[in-house]
C-alpha cells in the first residue's frame, strides 16, 4: 500500500469494527514483542539484584550499606536515565512507523548525549552519599560503605546511559530477539564475574558495583556492534551530527514527564511483566501512529488492555489462594502468618491497578502523552493516594494496612483516568499529529485531543 502523505490518514470515517481475526492477530504481535522484553527487563533488573545477594554474604552491615547504597541510587540515577531515555517509545517508535529511518538514528544519538551529560551532576551527588545520609541520621559506617558502592557504580551509570538509548532504538523497531539474547548473556556473564570480584579478587563491595558496570558496558558493547553491523539497522543507524542538538530540545519535553511516570510507578518485580507489555504496547502503537493507521494503534491499546487485565487476574487469583503458604515462606509466626494472609488479597489487588497503570502508561508513551501520564501521576499518588495514606495509618491507627490501602488508592485513581482517557481518544487526531510531528516538528508534547 502506498505510504501517505503528510497528514493523510488511511482509514475512513467510519465506525470502527474488531474482528475476531484482527483481534487474534494483535494480539500474536503483542505478545511476540512482550514475552521476550520481559524477559529483557528481569535480566536488567537482577544484575544489582545478585551483586545484593552475594554482597549479603559479607556481613550484616555490608547488606545494609548495598541495600541503601541501591535505593539511593535507584532513585537518584538509574530511574530517571530509565524514564529518560522512554521517551524514546515516542519518538523512534513513530518515526518508525512513518519510514522516517535516519531520525531513529538522530534521536537515538540525541538521547545518549542527553543521558551523558545528565550522569556528571548525579556522579557528584553520589560522591558525597555519605554526607547525605549521615545528614539524614544514618549510621556513619553504612553510610561510608553505601557511599563507596556507589561511587564505584558510577561507570555503571555512564554505561546505562547510552545502554537505555540502544534499547529503545532496537524495540521501537520491533527487534527484540537481539534485546533478549543480549540481556541473558549479560546476565550470566555478571553471575559468574560478580562472584569472582567479590570473593576470589576479594574486592568485596566495591567488586560488586565494578561487576554492574562491566555487565551494562558488555550489554551496551553487543548492541551497539549488532546496531552498526546488523542489516536489519542499516537504514536507522545513519544520522544527521548537526541535528543532534537540534533534537535535544524535542526529546527532553518527552524526557521530563517521563521520568515523573517512572519514578512513581516502579515498585516491585512483578512490574517488570506488565511492563514488558507496556512496552509492547508502546512499539505498536507508535509504529501504527506514526504509519497513519489510526484503528491498528487502537485496536493494539485494547488488546493490551485484555492482555494486562488477563495476567493480573491471574497472578492475583494464585497470590490470593496461596495467602497461608506464602505467609510461611517467610516467618512461622503464627501472628506474622495471620497478619500477611490479612494483607495479600490487598497485595492481589493492588497488582491488578498497577499493571493496568504500567501497561496503560506504555499506550501514554507510545502515543506521546508523557506530560498527561506525569499529572495522573502525581494527582493519583500526591493528592489522593499519599495523604489517603498517611490518615488511615496515623491517624485511624491502621498502621502498614492503612498505608497500603492510600497506596493502592492511588494505583486505582491513576489506571482508571488512564483508561478514561484511552477510550475516549481521538486516534484519527493522534495518527495526524504523529505524522506532522515527524515531517514536520510542528507539534510538541503538550498538544493532544481527546
Amino acid at each position: 500500500m502506498e505510504e501517505p502523505l503528510l497528514g493523510e490518514i488511511r482509514e475512513e470515517e467510519t465506525k470502527w469494527v474488531v474482528t475476531r481475526g484482527a483481534f487474534v492477530e494483535e494480539l500474536k504481535k503483542l505478545s511476540f514483542l512482550a514475552a521476550p522484553m520481559v524477559g529483557v527487563t528481569v535480566s536488567q533488573y537482577l544484575l544489582p539484584a545478585v551483586s545484593l545477594m552475594m554482597a549479603g554474604h559479607l556481613g550484616e552491615l555490608t547488606l545494609a550499606s548495598v541495600a541503601i547504597a541501591t535505593s539511593f541510587t535507584n532513585v537518584t540515577g538509574i530511574i530517571p536515565l530509565f524514564g529518560f531515555a522512554c521517551a524514546l517509545e515516542t519518538l523512534c517508535g513513530q518515526a518508525y512507523g512513518a519510514k522516517h529511518y535516519q531520525q531513529i538514528g538522530t534521536y537515538t544519538y540525541s538521547a545518549m548525549f542527553f543521558c551523558i551529560a545528565i550522569c556528571f551532576p548525579i556522579s557528584v551527588l553520589w560522591i558525597f552519599m555519605d554526607k547525605v545520609l549521615i545528614l539524614l541520621g544514618q549510621d556513619p559506617e553504612i553510610a561510608t560503605g553505601a557511599c563507596n558502592f556507589s561511587i564505584s557504580l558510577i561507570p555503571a551509570l555512564l554505561a546505562f546511559a547510552v545502554l537505555r538509548p540502544l534499547i529503545h532504538n532496537l524495540q521501537s523497531q520491533s527487534l527484540i530477539l537481539p534485546l533478549f539474547l543480549s540481556a541473558c548473556a549479560t546476565l550470566c556473564f555478571h553471575i559468574l564475574l560478580c562472584w569472582y570480584l567479590v570473593f576470589k579478587a576479594n574486592f568485596r563491595i566495591v567488586g560488586a558495583a565494578l561487576a554492574i558496570g562491566l555487565s551494562y558496558c558488555l550489554n551496551a558493547v553487543i548492541l551497539a556492534l549488532y546496531m552498526r553491523y546488523s542489516s536489519s539497522c542499516e537504514k536507522t543507524r545513519v544520522f544527521i551530527f548537526s541535528d543532534i542538538f537540534s533534537c535535544i530540545k524535542e526529546f527532553f519535553s518527552f524526557a521530563l514527564p517521563t521520568v515523573v511516570m517512572f519514578c512513581l510507578t516502579i515498585s516491585s518485580t512483578h512490574y517488570f511483566i506488565p511492563y514488558g507489555i507496556g512496552a509492547a504496547a508502546s512499539t505498536r502503537v507508535s509504529n501504527e501512529l506514526g504509519a497513519g493507521n489510526p484503528q491498528a494503534a487502537q485496536l493494539a491499546a485494547c488488546v493490551v488492555m485484555v492482555l494486562a487485565v488477563t495476567e493480573a487476574v491471574i497472578v492475583g487469583t494464585i497470590l490470593f489462594c496461596c495467602r497461608y503458604v506464602l505467609a510461611y515462606a517467610f516467618n512461622s509466626d503464627k501472628d506474622v502468618v495471620n497478619y500477611v494472609s490479612e494483607l495479600v488479597p490487598l497485595l492481589s489487588f493492588s497488582i491488578i491497578m498497577d499493571s493496568l497503570q504500567s501497561v496503560l502508561s506504555g499506550v501514554a508513551r507510545g502515543t506521546g502523552w508523557q506530560h498527561i501520564g506525569a499529572y495522573v501521576n502525581l494527582g493519583a499518588y500526591y493528592i489522593v493516594g499519599i495523604p489517603l495514606a498517611s490518615v488511615l495509618c496515623f491517624v485511624l491507627n491502621l498502621r502498614g494496612k492503612g498505608l497500603w490501602i492510600g497506596i493502592m488508592t492511588g494505583s486505582a485513581v491513576q489506571a482508571i483516568v488512564l483508561a478514561i482517557i484511552t477510550v475516549t481518544t481521538n486516534w484519527r487526531k493522534q495518527a495526524r499529529m504523529a505524522r506532522e510531528r515527524i515531517f514536520e516538528g510542528t507539534y510538541s508534547a503538550g498538544n493532544r485531543s481527546v
